[in-house]
């Protein structure tokens, strides 16, 4: 990155540095799921403790175990132009997890997931089938672009 990009991703480690990828990665993942949107922003991306994806599940989602992702959009004030897209929650201790039973690269989860949730931000969804068929599409391209195989597979 040159010094005349600006940063899209400020990265906030709460869990320490094992099997966490460096912060120039999520500044690519993030770099790569905006590109094209028209809404190039600022996220923070946290990463967080089992406990604390847990309580932030339960109290924003209803849900009661501690997920991999967490995406929250900010509503920027009226007449507010510099506003950050929001933020993502990722938990390191899931997405090794994860990683593991699914028989993935870890960096190619975290990307996936970072990817997964700066699309959220944007607005896309996966509720309906319909919706999931075209999130997971975007999402598949997004890494193919990046080199990492499809996650879906």
């Amino acid at each position: 990155m040159n010094s005349g990009t600006r940063r899209l991703a400020l990265v906030v480690n709460r869990v320490g540095r094992k099997g966490v990828p460096a912060p120039r990665s999520f500044e690519t993942w993030v770099r790569a799921a905006l590109r094209g949107s028209g809404r190039i922003r600022p996220v923070t991306v946290a990463l967080v403790g089992g406990r604390e994806a847990r309580a932030l599940n339960r109290r924003f989602r209803g849900k009661d175990y501690a997920t991999n992702v967490l995406s929250f959009a900010y509503e920027p004030l009226p007449g507010e132009t510099a506003a950050p897209l929001g933020d993502l929650v990722l938990c390191p201790s899931v997405i090794a997890r994860e990683a593991r039973r699914q028989g993935k690269r870890l960096s190619h989860h975290y990307a996936h997931l970072t990817i997964h949730g700066v699309l959220h931000l944007l607005g896309h969804d996966h509720q309906t089938a319909r919706q999931a068929q075209r999130m997971e599409a975007l999402e598949t391209q997004l890494l193919a672009g990046l080199g990492i195989p499809d996650p879906y597979r």
